[in-house]
Parts: C-alpha cells; structure tokens; sequence
C-alpha cells in the first residue's frame, strides 16, 4: 500500500510541476489558459509540492496572492496531515524483517491497560519441488493451491495474525542437487506466490532440505523470500544473520522467533559461518540458547522452532526432550518442533507448552493425521495468557482438508494424547496440562 501511495503522490506532484509549467507557456502565446482552479485542484490533491515548485520555477502566478499564500498554505496542511497520520494511524509499522500486520483483531489493544487478544499459527512442512507429487497435483487444480488446502484451513491461516509454516525445499532455478541425498526438492521462485495466497508471514529455514542445490539456489531462496516480503528465520548469508531472532509486533507486543535443526545424522546441510550462508545448528545448543536468550531480552514471547527427531517416528528421542526443556530454561515460552513428517506429542514443563512435531502438513501424497496448531495470545498488563488450539486436518493425496467429523476430531484428540507427556486435549481442541 506504500508504495502505490509514493507512486501516486510522486505522479501528482510531476504532473503539478507541469501544469505550471504549460500554463506559462500558453500565457505566453496569449493561447487558452488552464483554469486556475485547475491548478490549485493539482496542490489539494497531493501535488501540492510540485505546483509550488513550478510556480516559482516558470515564475508563473508569483505576483497573485492568493497563488503566493494558497500554494504554501496547503503544503503545510499536508504535511501536518501526513504528520498525524504516521503518529496516529501508521504507527504499527515493524522494523527490517517484520511486518505490518493488518488482519482483522477482534479486541483491539487498549493503551490504558494493555489489553491484547491475537493468534499466532502453525503448520508443518510443505512442498513445492517441481518434480514432487504435490505439486504435480498443484499443477492440475484449476483453483491453484485453494484446490490443494481445504478452504476451513485456508480462512485459518488467512485470519491469524502471523502465520509461520516449515518452508522444507529452496526457492531456485540453479544449482546441483546435493551429491549422496536420497531426496532434493527445489521449486521455481514463482511458487512463492502460494506462500502469499495461503496467508503466511514468516517461514522457517532451519531444516534439512533448505541446501539441497547448494550455496546458490539458497542464496536465490533468501532473495525470493525478500523479494515476496517474507521474513525467513533460522538461515542466512552468515552465521549472524542464521542465529538472529525475527521480531514482529502485534498489539504493541513484541513475538521473537528463533529456529535451528539438528535433523541429520550426516549433517549434509551447513551451517552458516562469518562469511558463508548456511542454518544455524543445534547438535551443540550453545548458540541456540545463546539466540533464545538475546530474544528473552528484547520479546514478550519467545517462539523456538527446532528442526529435530526421526522422521515417521511418534517416539520422542531423549534429546528432543532435554534440550526443550533447556531451551525453555534459557528463556522460550514456547517450543514447536518439525522434521519428523508425522504429528509427535505435548508436554508442558514449568508451565511451557512443548510441540514436539507438526509433521507434515501438505508435503506428499500419503496419508496422515496433521494440523493447524494456534497460539491464542491474550491478557493485559497484569496479567499473560496463552492457550494452545488444535484445528484437525487429514493430509491425503497431495491434499489437505478439515476434519470436520466429531467423532473423527475426538480420535486424532485422543491418538496424540497417547503419545504426549503430560496433556489432555479437549473437544474443542484445546490442550491443557495434565493436573
């Protein structure tokens, strides 16, 4: 939207400074002259610079005064106008790698008391590799990737204020696919316009596919990114930028979000180092805890996404569960993992919800239970509050879709808490601790 108003206000202004400049032309050639309603209508409409410009430019109106006092006359209303509007309208602009966030909120913030009410939501890994099944099927679909995802989910992830999702494949048209991988996934950097109609704002990196075609097709993947104005996290030309946290403010609060992997057991996927691109890595936590605790210090809630544990794997491995809990002690307030390519289980520790996997959410044609995970976000300046929302979804043939059945819903409730720690996931797909 900025950018078409500069667009606008710079056309208007050319076109002021123009007029200004024709119409002492034709006073000149004692030719018909341009109304001077005409170019003052230039100045009301934002040209309000460029027809002074001209004014003075062509010495043109300079000895009427209406001209001399009307033309700064307006300017200076504008200005103070722009002035009001960026202090009492705009003021909910982000800084680099954040974003506006203009959803709709039903319970807007109230500078008093510092009443919130947002959603954060979640979903596992995806696909897009050309050569891939479910883009194959994408390819097919009239409706394009509205054909792929049910629209219940579709209106989810639209509607939430951030929307994060595993981008689990790299975005170029170059590169070699990785020598000794069994899978490479690359998409065309046009696919990214699904990531835009599927409403999403900040993707995760952190993953064991991102370096499929080497150091250029990720390269060309974080300048998709850029270029689409999706923030990306847990990768980037150096090891500072793969361990910085990415901010995003809503409701005049603050959501870091970290990412690192330790998904591979060759570790074909490197990390980033001062001056290469790369992920950053967990295997050793040091540098995660240490990006965790930088986002303790600056957010109101941390969100930490590791790339962990053994794929179609329900069983949580040790290091899944003691380094969550380290990363909860080093300051997040909620970890949601991804990899394994099938939904794993909940725990809460000291209070702290633990996602342990979203699996995948539309990565292949296979059939499996999966999800829409939100972060009901809501409290005020006494008191935080954050509830964990299931919206159930089954994968199948290259498609996504709601479960919409009760009983199917209760099923997937009641598989995912065989398999958690210490939850109970309730009709409505709320998960609390276990008292």
């Amino acid at each position: 939207m900025l950018k078409w108003i500069l667009i606008y206000v710079a056309i208007v202004n050319i076109l002021g400074f123009a007029v200004m400049g024709i119409d002492k032309h034709r006073a000149e050639k004692q030719k018909w002259r341009i109304p001077e309603k005409t170019l003052f209508l230039f100045s009301l409409i934002g040209g309000s610079i460029g027809t002074w410009a001209g004014m003075y430019a062509f010495r043109h109106k300079t000895k009427h005064w209406y001209f001399v006092i009307g033309m700064p006359a307006i300017l200076i209303a504008q200005i103070a106008l722009i002035i009001y509007l960026k202090t009492n309208v705009f003021a909910a602009t982000t800084s680099n790698k954040s974003k506006v966030l203009t959803h709709n909120i039903e319970v807007e913030a109230n500078v008093n008391d510092g009443t919130y009410d947002f959603t954060l939501c979640f979903a596992g890994d995806i696909n897009l590799d050309e050569n891939w099944a479910t883009t194959q099927h994408l390819n097919s679909c009239q409706g394009g990737i509205r054909d792929c995802i049910g629209p219940e989910l579709m209106e989810a992830m639209q509607q939430a204020d951030i929307m994060w999702l595993n981008n689990e494949f790299t975005y170029s048209k170059g590169g070699s696919p990785k020598e000794g991988k069994a899978y490479t996934f690359r998409a065309d950097p046009k696919r990214v316009e699904n990531l835009k109609t599927m409403g999403v704002d900040i993707v995760g990196l952190a993953n064991n596919h991102v370096y499929d075609y080497g150091k250029e097709a990720l390269l060309d993947t974080f300048a998709t990114l850029e270029g689409a104005d999706i923030p990306y996290v847990g990768a980037g030309r150096t090891l500072s930028e793969a361990s910085a946290p990415v901010y995003m403010q809503v409701q005049g609060k603050t959501i870091a979000f970290v990412a690192a992997s330790r998904a591979e057991k060759f570790k074909m996927t490197p990390q980033a180092t001062d001056t290469g691109p790369g992920i950053l890595r967990c295997y050793d936590t040091q540098l995660f805890d240490k990006e965790i605790a930088e986002a303790d210090a600056k957010a109101d809630i941390v969100v930490a996404l590791p790339h962990w544990g053994t794929e179609y794997s329900t069983e949580l491995e040790p290091v899944q569960t003691a380094t969550a809990r380290e990363y909860i002690d080093a300051g997040a307030d909620v970890i949601i993992g991804a990899h394994t390519h099938c939904l794993q289980g909940f725990e809460y520790y000291n209070g702290v919800p633990i996602v342990y996997s979203l699996g995948n959410y539309w990565f292949n044609e296979k059939t499996l239970d999966t999800m829409l995970l939100t972060l009901h976000c809501y409290g005020n300046n006494d008191e935080n509050h954050m509830e964990v929302l299931l919206t159930p979804a089954l994968q199948k043939d290259c498609t996504t879709v709601y479960i919409s059945d009760p009983s199917a819903q209760r099923q997937l409730y009641d598989r995912l808490e065989s398999i958690s720690v210490n939850v109970e996931i309730g009709d409505d797909g709320k998960v609390v601790e276990k008292e």
